[in-house]
């Protein structure tokens, strides 16, 4: 076979590019620690590297998602622990204004340390989430959620919870509605609440009427009712009895009425429903009880001013007061486990986060290993391959050298 001087250089060219080609590959792999330079080198697993990059950028999203709920629901917690503190603090000034030694000076004094307290707690309840909104608006978010008005407060936002996206099938509830912490309080037991009628300070009663319990939630009505007293004769012979009546009905319990003798703390039972009423009523004196309704606290507070404001001097008006102050700190004590109920739920979200965090973790880690099983490059592997194609380039550029130089005429003297 005739070999040509062209053959051998095109050949020999051909093979130097060729080794020259796989050998820049070859430092370009080691250089960017990457088995694949272009999708070209595998579809296959250039395809699915892409697909874990995107499922590993939405896990970042999610890191930074509940970390920003952490932070909000941080913001919470520490407002809804000062609001715990401020509602302990106005029942420790309840207890203190139910101190029959105090004059109604005395009294004053603590209505105006309550007036700071109302103001305390419109300042927690609009405060701002750090990003440009407020922590107990709802969905209305830059919206001042709370304003005040003579009775209390207005809440102006909405029952919306604000939520962010923290895992691929997961959306926390970031915020809670001023609404549901501070103006979902029932009065009275949470079935009923009682009162004392206004006019019976005028009359000079002194009867207090309890709290009241549930005896039989199977025979509750939800009817407003009213205990009526009479007084017959006077000083020593005065006899007083009470009367029961549905007020929602218009019929007295049991009907006919049949008046029952009064005895101070004696349990009165009728629908279910027990109260009891101590002191001396007076003739004409009237308590009511109504279902629970849901109450403000702010709404609560400001009551509580005006009860201390209020005269308490005299049986009927140490009445008057104790009876006032009952009927707050009943409510208040409902805010407070309301607003327990609520933080506690914060916390089980807090500590959702934490778990869902340490899933994310291990998660990433999984992406990683994924990526690095179908990308990086066997280090140990490449650099044998680089050193073998080196040695083997070096070998054919001396094998052109020689062959390229061999001439007949190299020969001839």
């Amino acid at each position: 076979m005739r070999i040509s001087t062209r053959m051998i250089y095109d050949q020999g060219s051909s093979q130097l590019n060729t080794l020259q080609g796989a050998l820049n590959r070859t430092q370009m792999q080691l250089s960017a620690n990457r088995r694949n330079l272009t999708p070209a080198d595998d579809p296959i697993a250039s395809a699915r590297a892409l697909e874990v990059t995107q499922s590993q950028s939405i896990n970042t999203q999610f890191v930074t998602n509940r970390s920003n709920a952490k932070n909000f629901l941080s913001q919470e917690d520490l407002a809804l622990a000062s609001t715990t503190s401020l509602i302990a603090d106005v029942k420790d000034l309840v207890l203190q204004a139910g101190n029959p030694s105090l004059k109604d000076v005395d009294r004053d004094t603590l209505a105006k340390e309550l007036e700071g307290r109302l103001t305390d707690l419109m300042g927690i309840a609009n405060t701002a989430d750090g990003a440009g909104g407020y922590l107990f608006s709802g969905y209305k978010s830059t919206t001042q959620p709370f304003s005040q008005t003579p009775t209390g407060a207005t809440y102006v936002g909405d029952q919306g919870q604000r939520e962010l996206q923290v895992g691929s099938a997961r959306y926390l509830a970031t915020s809670d509605s001023g609404a549901t912490v501070f103006e979902n309080n029932l009065t009275g037991n949470g079935k009923f609440t009682t009162a004392a009628a206004t006019a019976n300070f005028t009359r000079g009663g002194s009867g207090v009427i309890s709290g009241g319990t549930v005896t039989d939630p199977s025979a509750l009505t939800g009817h407003k009712y009213s205990i009526d007293f009479k007084v017959t004769g006077t000083g020593t012979t005065a006899v007083t009895t009470y009367t029961v009546t549905d007020a929602t009905l218009g019929q007295t319990v049991p009907n006919p009425a049949v008046p029952v003798p009064y005895k101070a703390g004696d349990a009165i039972t009728f629908d279910g429903q027990q109260v009891n009423i101590a002191g001396v009523p007076a003739d004409q004196d009237s308590f009511t009880l109504a279902p629970s309704a849901k109450e403000s606290l702010f709404t609560t507070v400001k009551n509580l001013i005006g009860v201390l404001r209020q005269p308490g001097s005299g049986d009927a008006g140490q009445a008057r007061l104790t009876n006032g102050l009952n009927a707050a700190h009943n409510i208040l004590d409902t805010a407070y486990d309301n607003v327990l109920s609520v933080r506690a739920d914060v916390g089980s979200r807090m500590k959702e986060l934490d778990y869902l965090g340490s899933a994310g973790d291990d998660l990433d880690i999984q992406y990683a290993t994924t990526l690095s099983d179908l990308q990086d490059l066997d280090m140990v592997k490449a650099i044998s391959t680089f050193s073998q194609q080196q040695v083997t380039l070096q070998a054919a550029q001396k094998s052109f050298t020689s062959i390229s130089g061999l001439s007949l005429f190299n020969y001839i003297s």
